[in-house]
């Protein structure tokens, strides 16, 4: 049965049986607790807990997973990849164990044919229910085994909905393994569909596989999970996924570029399922917008290729890899899903530029690792030292994944307790210089933590209004709560309402006034967030005594105010326009909203052409001319991701959201403030971009007032150039190019009269040239050359004077400075003579030192009156050299 027909049969099942079709959700999840899509219940969270009433009471999917918790397992077993789809059916609220256990038995004895007797059932060891459910549908108690919480109990790996789990093992025979059952023998009783009893909500783990249970969920509910990859495999009878029809398009690529066959057992077998199931992974997770990195997904994305260049190089594939393997995952695949192909263009951009950077890196890394090996063989080690890896990455680059696996392959071990502590001490150096600014910034949150305990949150008023009447709660001066502050002094404070925007999402703070109700003058510098929920001003006491306990009037800088506004609405324009432009995958990853200006940083694998940009001002210039409403509602989180609101990732966002949308071409949730229309935040002018990071990328623009200054001067500049060209200004371009043209003609026309007077000059000077023992020299002050043209002229003299063996040496002063060039023959050269070794002495006599080699040389120095002597010495030398 082939893939397409495994997916058909599933849906088809799920659907008649009252399930809605459900499509696969993006690698790139919503969620900022998970890193990628890892599960097909991802986008159902918020229904497992309660948070939303779906549309529908049962759901199918086929999800779109990556996970790398297992990735040096890809190759080493059957069962384990980076990417897969997972088939899943939900019920939310609906049905629970019996009709679940019901549906998975008859998809697959039926739909899918199973035999029977294969088929091994685990269940959670405190779950009777399960069992019985298992026993009564025909499954004898044999081949049902109780596991524990680390096989039979799931989560995501972070807090949300889990529940005991019930797996369903398919026994492949005893070619690939031991009996016994899925309790025994992963690899023989291989897990192809666990069904999950969702009924609790867990908390926050303690990083060694335990959590607290929080309680019951509001509603008990399923989500399983049928691995097409696994099951393609049995149905196929393959061994493993690389023989099945989602990869063996892509294995085949693999053994063409090898120029071999792919092998049944062996490291090298390891290695061509490394290349080709990591070719997969990369394809779709390029498609749904992930980009190299650092950190983060982005580095998850740069590990898998890495790992599948060095796992080709070591098959010896030595040409581009990267760019045929995920083309014929999109060939193989595109059909099924259609962003693959959609982005082709982008996956084989991004690939190829990240394999010529890698292949670099990889080849010194290489050497080095290779070196260091035999190193430790020769001293009889089998461990690689942790300081061999750390010099590998931190001065090369070299991953230590790579490292590890490599010192693995040679039979090593690598110290990686010692190159862990290497790595926190250069993060202890790296985190010493700030160590006394992390102090008080430690104390001033515990100062915040004290005023918010005693006084609570801060009520924001800021959207509605830009003046409100507040009372002065408490004051912090370095890192401490006091009483009050002085004239002159500058402390932060906190109001019980403020009308002042704190910092946040990229959006600056507020700025303006507050005075109290004796009279007392403040001058707001800047508003940040001290605790969730919790605004700090930063005032400086202008006039009066401040106090805690007074009352006062807050008002907000309102021209600047609109002016960040303007920005801010002008941003999520841009966002919009981005995406729309270079593609989806021109995400933000960082901004500055300020008074006139903005600061977006996108993800992006290459410079953005002037001519892309110019058009993407255009198309956002001509969103906003066509003043669209901004339209700010409210709506659970779910909610707003259903209706396609686009959430940053790393931001936090409560269960509730403010979502902003601007027109019907941007939607995102956002806390920061806007104008009521796109035509009051034009014009937006672009002034810059540019890479500040491994495929991140930088524009700066210019808002309302700010960018309409830009033009003006930009005007009055052309008009100044139109002047001294003496044209008009839309004839100004031309007319500059006419006169560049001109000039560069007169300075070609003037460098050959000065190549022609030089060549003269040498004439002259050759046929000065004296006879001395050894052969022939020429020592001579000349005057009117710059640098490069006393060179040549020593040059040219030299080259007349090559039938015997010659020495020129000339001098010159140039700017304050004292010149020297030598030249001599090539006879002369090839006997051992060396022209710097005749400046040498004059030089330090001028002050100074010599440069070049073999047959030209040049000093210097700031010594000019000793330009005489130093020609004279010179002189000595050459003779030296010529009578050697």
């Amino acid at each position: 049965m082939r893939s397409t027909q495994i997916r058909s049969t599933f849906l088809d099942f799920f659907t008649s049986r009252g399930h809605r079709q459900v499509p696969s959700s993006p690698l790139i999840p919503s969620d900022p607790t998970l890193l990628l899509a890892n599960a097909g219940m991802n986008q159902f969270k918020p229904y497992f807990l309660g948070e939303v009433t779906p549309d529908f009471p049962r759901a199918t999917t086929i999800q779109k997973c990556a996970r790398t918790s297992d990735i040096d397992n890809v190759g080493r077993t059957n069962r384990h990849a980076t990417f897969f789809e997972m088939m899943g059916n939900f019920s939310f609220g609906d049905y629970f164990k019996a009709d679940a256990i019901a549906f998975a038995w008859e998809l697959l004895t039926q739909g899918y044919q199973l035999e029977k007797d294969r088929l091994w059932i685990t269940v959670y060891q405190d779950d009777d229910e399960a069992e019985q459910l298992w026993r009564k549908i025909g499954v004898p108690a044999e081949r049902i085994q109780r596991l524990g919480m680390e096989d039979n109990f799931w989560s995501m790996g972070v807090p949300g909905p889990c529940g005991p789990c019930s797996e369903v093992n398919y026994d492949r025979g005893p070619a690939f393994g031991r009996e016994g059952g899925p309790a025994v023998d992963g690899e023989r009783y291989v897990e192809i569909w666990n069904l999950v009893f969702m009924q609790y909500q867990r908390g926050e783990g303690d990083g060694k596989g335990d959590f607290p249970i929080l309680g019951d969920l509001a509603q008990q509910s399923i989500d399983t999970g049928l691995g097409l990859d696994r099951l393609a495999a049995i149905l196929q009878d393959a061994e493993n996924v690389c023989g099945t029809d989602l990869l063996r398009p892509t294995l085949t690529t693999v053994q063409e570029l090898a120029g071999r066959d792919y092998p049944g057992s062996g490291e090298e077998k390891v290695s061509f399922q490394v290349v080709a199931e990591h070719a997969r992974s990369i394809a779709y997770l390029i498609a749904d917008g992930v980009l190299p990195a650092k950190d983060g997904r982005g580095y998850v994305l740069r590990r898998l290729m890495r790992r599948a260049i060095r796992h080709a190089r070591l098959l010896g594939i030595h040409q581009p890899v990267l760019a045929p393997t995920t083309a014929s995952v999109i060939g193989n695949l595109g059909d099924v899903w259609p962003e693959l192909p959609a982005q082709a263009a982008l996956i084989e951009q991004v690939v190829t530029a990240e394999e010529e950077s890698f292949t670099r890196t990889l080849a010194q890394g290489t050497r080095l690792l290779n070196a260091a090996i035999t190193r430790s063989r020769d001293n009889r080690s089998t461990t690689l030292t942790g300081e061999t890896a750390f010099e590998l990455h931190d001065t090369f680059g070299f991953p230590v994944e790579l490292t590890i696996e490599a010192a693995r392959d040679a039979g090593l071990t690598v110290d990686e307790n010692r190159f862990a502590d290497l790595l926190t001490e250069q993060q202890r150096r790296a985190k010493a210089g700030g160590k006394a600014k992390t102090a008080e910034a430690l104390r001033r949150q515990d100062a915040y933590r004290e005023l918010s305990a005693r006084h609570g949150r801060t009520d924001f008023v800021g959207y509605n209004r830009l003046a409100a009447e507040a009372t002065v709660l408490g004051l912090v001066s370095n890192g401490t709560v006091v009483p009050g502050a002085s004239q002159g002094s500058t402390v932060e404070l906190v109001l019980d309402r403020s009308p002042f925007y704190a910092e946040s999402g990229g959006q600056v703070g507020d700025t303006g006034t507050i005075r109290t109700a004796d009279g007392t003058l403040l001058e707001v510098l800047d508003t940040k967030p001290g605790l969730e929920g919790f605004h700090v001003h930063t005032v400086r006491v202008t006039e009066g005594e401040l106090r805690t306990g007074q009352q006062a009037e807050a008002l907000v800088d309102g021209a600047r105010r609109e002016a960040v506004a303007r920005s801010h609405s002008a941003t999520h324009v841009l966002h919009a326009m981005l995406r729309r432009t270079l593609g989806d995958h021109a995400r933000q990853h960082g901004s500055l909203v300020d008074a006139g200006r903005l600061r977006f940083d996108f993800a992006h694998f290459s410079a953005v052409d002037r001519t892309q940009l110019a058009a993407i001002e255009t198309l956002v210039n001509d969103s906003l001319l066509a003043d669209p409403e901004v339209r700010v509602w409210h709506a659970s989180r779910a909610e707003a991701e259903a209706a396609g609101a686009t959430a940053l990732f790393g931001e936090k966002y409560g269960d509730h959201v403010r979502i902003v949308d601007i027109g019907d071409f941007s939607r995102e949730l956002c806390g920061g403030t806007h104008i009521g229309h796109g035509s009051n935040a034009g014009p937006v002018r672009i002034v810059g971009e540019a890479s500040i990071g491994s495929n991140l990328r930088r524009i700066e623009a210019l808002t309302g007032r700010d960018a309409l200054d830009y033009y003006d001067t930009e005007r009055r500049l052309l008009e100044e150039l139109s002047a001294l060209l003496g044209t008009r200004p839309q004839d100004a371009p031309d007319a500059l190019r006419n006169r560049l043209d001109t000039l560069a003609t007169a300075e070609r026309e003037l460098s050959r009269l000065r190549e022609a007077e030089l060549r003269d000059r040498a004439q002259r000077l050759a046929a000065s040239a004296r006879t001395v023992t050894g052969g022939r020299l020429v020592t001579e002050k000349v005057t009117g050359l710059a640098p490069d043209e006393l060179r040549t002229l020593a040059q040219h003299t030299a080259g007349l004077l090559d039938a015997g063996h010659a020495v020129v040496v000339l001098g010159t002063e140039h700017n304050g400075k004292a010149l020297l060039a030598a030249a001599i023959t090539h006879n002369l050269h090839a006997a051992g003579a060396e022209a710097s070794h005749i400046l040498i002495p004059a030089a330090r006599t001028v002050g100074g030192g010599t440069g070049g080699k073999g047959p030209l040389a040049s000093a210097g120095g700031r010594r000019v009156e000793a330009l005489d002597e130093a020609l004279t010495i010179a002189a000595q030398e050459a003779g030296r050299a010529l009578g050697k």
